[in-house]
């Protein structure tokens, strides 16, 4: 779909904490596909580091975004993550290139 918003969003997990990481954010799976402007959501772990990971995310424009981050999902991962991350995650916006 052209003219869509990808999002790379990069977590690195505290010592321990890999687990919890990678089950908070396989949470956000079914929720986040089931809201208006996702078109995908999916996490992965890096087999080299288990302690990092990405989410792979598209989303049909910034306003679907926008309101991603305002929904109890959202939140609630976005609180857990300020307890389990060894430092702050990284978000990448990327658009089609032209």
């Amino acid at each position: 779909m052209p003219n869509t918003l990808t999002i790379v969003a990069g977590f690195v997990a505290k010592p321990g904490q890999e687990q919890r990481l990678r089950d908070e954010l396989n949470a956000m799976v079914a929720p986040s596909l089931a809201e208006e402007g996702c078109l995908s959501y999916q996490p992965y772990v890096d087999p080299n580091h288990p302690n990092r990971m990405i989410m792979i995310e598209e989303w049909t424009d910034s306003a679907a975004l926008d309101h991603h981050f305002t929904l109890p999902h959202f939140k609630h991962v976005a609180q857990v993550l300020e307890e389990i991350l060894a430092e702050p995650f990284t978000l990448r916006r990327l658009t089609d290139a032209p």
